[in-house]
């Protein structure tokens, strides 16, 4: 007896719900709200099921594949298979999406239209990370952009035209070098075209031209990802962004770079990416003591979080970089403690603009004594965000450091200077979040204002949702870790080795 297309439920699912909205009976923005949210811890729970039932401790995560023709003439199928590095982000989606959707709650504008653009994105995120054709990929890539645009450019700030045209110019501009390095590589040397990742894996190209398919994807990845220097996107869309929104791009979007980078570039262009790695270590390193130095003279919340988070995106280059199994794995665990770190962060931070009507720290001060819970969570958070032990992120750095200083092709020098600036960056982290607590927590700017209201049980309950996973991978990495790690030791094996 065959078995449901489960990987094809969980792409479509969240789509085909989020368009019978229009065309469900219910008014009121508390049904809809229940209704979208039943839609995402649905899917949660097939993700869920799909992970449990196919997760064996002796043999790890096992692949499930499908392949249905769609456009016969150009070789375009619905090819989708799941292996353990996917399967750990694509429960990250869910997850993340799920608590987005619950914070999205107060918002009373167009909700039909904000809840069928937040599913639209489910789907695209979910498919691309399911993906087993490259054109496929393509078109997930591109599926999410229209939704992040109309999110940003309805239910943004006040400079949400402009930070919305940045954004598809910027990410729009760079999906277009997938296409063309999913072209080179469909049409090289084949009578047969295929974009197959399968297929793709064991193809060879000279290697001037694996350089340039290479070099093509890593435009893409740089924007989303994002790399210095094309990252001054993020912080303008993390601005003028509503915090739901935020938690998406944070927690979800930005790991479609790192996805991508390791998904094709290291597995199917593995020569090109021994060129590259030092190259790509050596950016990483500079955008991790960048990104914080210009995160620490910025005095809008949002965008000191938002230069966090590429500062943190150095890392996962170096880890990738790093061609070990422990580098590798440490820059895939930045990426999941990354999205639930991050997405905590803007989170918090929509809600406390909620009660001040500020994002200027210059303008905070003494919230502590007003707001002990969000103090309570904002801190912790903080102090996950800059890898404290027991927190997820600890385990990820001490990771990236490692597979860096285990590789046995970088010389002495070059590893000593690299773990350097890392360190640097691990001391400038605390700093510009620590005074980032300083400048909102206390002080006397607030104690003229006789009452802010603390944060109720469900923004509460979607901090603890978050922090659970941060501290239990903190605690016992091993779970989590032997979801992919015997897909990174096959990648590292059948490319490097």
């Amino acid at each position: 007896m065959n078995n449901p297309p489960w990987l094809t439920i969980i792409v479509l699912f969240p789509l085909f719900a989020g368009l019978l909205i229009p065309f469900l009976s219910f008014q009121g923005n508390r049904i809809i709200r229940w209704y979208s949210l039943g839609i995402c811890l649905l899917e949660l729970l097939l993700i869920t099921y799909i992970f449990c039932y196919n997760y064996e401790f002796s043999n790890h995560f096992i692949q499930l594949q499908e392949d249905y023709d769609w456009i016969n003439f150009m070789s375009f199928h619905w090819r989708l298979g799941i292996d353990g590095f996917s399967m750990g982000l694509i429960l990250l989606t869910g997850f993340v999406t799920t608590l987005a959707t619950l914070a999205a709650w107060p918002i009373r504008q167009n909700s039909k239209l904000f809840y069928i653009l937040m599913l639209a994105m489910y789907s695209g995120q979910i498919g691309l990370f399911v993906s087993q054709d490259i054109l496929l990929f393509f078109f997930m890539w591109e599926l999410e952009l229209l939704p992040v645009y109309l999110l940003l450019i309805i239910w943004g700030g006040k400079r949400r035209l402009y930070a919305a045209t940045k954004f598809i110019l910027y990410t729009a501009g760079g999906s277009i070098f997938i296409l063309i390095g999913a072209l080179i590589m469909a049409f090289y040397q084949s009578d047969i075209l295929t974009f197959n990742f399968q297929t793709l894996i064991g193809k060879t190209y000279p290697l001037e031209l694996e350089i340039i398919i290479y070099s093509s994807f890593l435009l893409a990845y740089a924007v989303k990802l994002p790399i210095f220097p094309f990252h001054t996107w993020l912080p303008d869309t993390h601005g003028e962004a509503h915090y739901s929104t935020c938690m998406l791009l944070a927690g979800i979007l930005l790991k479609m770079g790192g996805y991508g980078l390791v998904r094709i570039n290291m597995e199917l262009l593995p020569h090109a990416h021994s060129l590259f790695s030092p190259w790509l270590v050596s950016i990483g390193a500079i955008q991790i003591i960048y990104a914080a130095l210009v995160s620490l003279s910025q005095r809008n919340l949002k965008r000191r979080i938002a230069y966090s988070s590429i500062s943190h995106m150095g890392f996962i280059l170096i880890g990738i970089g790093s061609i070990t199994n422990i580098g590798l794995n440490g820059a895939i665990l930045q990426m999941i403690s990354h999205g639930l770190i991050g997405a905590s962060l803007f989170f918090l931070s929509g809600i406390s603009y909620d009660r001040t009507r500020t994002l200027f720290l210059d303008n905070m001060g003494g919230i502590a004594f007003l707001m002990p819970k969000v103090f309570v969570l904002f801190t912790v958070f903080s102090l996950a965000s800059l890898a404290l032990p027991g927190t997820s992120g600890f385990v990820a750095e001490l990771m990236i450091f490692l597979g860096i200083v285990n590789n046995p092709n970088y010389s002495f020098v070059f590893k000593l200077i690299i773990v350097i600036i890392q360190s640097i960056g691990i001391i400038l982290t605390p700093i510009y979040l620590l005074s980032m607590l300083r400048q909102m927590f206390y002080g006397y700017r607030f104690s003229n204002i006789l009452i802010l209201k603390d944060a109720g049980p469900r923004e509460v309950f979607i901090s603890i949702c978050l922090f659970i996973p941060v501290a239990c991978i903190g605690i016992y990495p091993d779970f989590v870790l032997s979801i992919w790690n015997s897909k990174t030791d096959s990648v590292l094996l059948q490319s490097f080795l």
